[in-house]
């Protein structure tokens, strides 16, 4: 099983390619940070960043989710982010690295069960801001530059997904998978 991450700055696209992704038959795992962000503001939770626990809560789902079986037959799985870029969001946001996340981070670095090429999707030049996504364009990309630094610290090899239609960078992505997994 060849596993691969696709990340980037928020609001960059990240999920309307994995989406693209699905429908071509790719087994995808859905970014953790979203979910529990969700989670908080619905328990009505003003400030869920603020909450030095935010983190931890997204190593825990992100633990459960790359734990989770893969559907028989699958050769290929694409996870959006993994624990480097919550350790990434932890170091923007100023929160200390918890002995979990370390943990994790630790995981995803050694061993082989994420492929050390990672789809970095590049911004498109504007960000839509939801009820979950409270970011600037220009902090989303403050946060690109730490994100990326975290990656090539420790050791991985980006791939940028550069800016397109959904398609156009679905295809991309596909071609580079499906020529790495032959």
């Amino acid at each position: 099983m060849k596993r691969f991450i696709l990340t980037g700055a928020p609001g960059a696209g990240k999920t309307s390619i994995l989406r693209a992704l699905a429908a071509a038959g790719y087994p995808v795992v859905e970014e953790a940070a979203t979910d529990v962000m969700a989670a908080r503001l619905a328990l009505a939770e003003a400030e869920p960043l603020a909450d030095p626990r935010f983190i931890d809560r997204i190593a825990v789902l992100q633990r459960q989710r790359r734990a989770a079986p893969v559907g028989p037959g699958a050769t290929v799985q694409v996870h959006d982010r993994s624990a480097v870029c919550t350790l990434a969001l932890a170091r923007y946001l100023g929160h200390p690295v918890t002995a979990l996340l370390a943990e994790e981070a630790a995981w995803v670095t050694s061993g082989d069960f994420f492929d050390r090429r990672v789809f970095f999707v590049r911004p498109l030049g504007f960000i839509q801001p939801t009820a979950v996504r409270r970011i600037s364009y220009a902090e989303s990309l403050a946060f690109e530059r730490v994100h990326e630094d975290e990656y090539r610290r420790l050791g991985f090899d980006l791939v940028d997904v550069a800016a397109g239609t959904v398609a156009e960078r679905a295809a991309a992505v596909g071609a580079h998978i499906r020529s790495w997994v032959r």
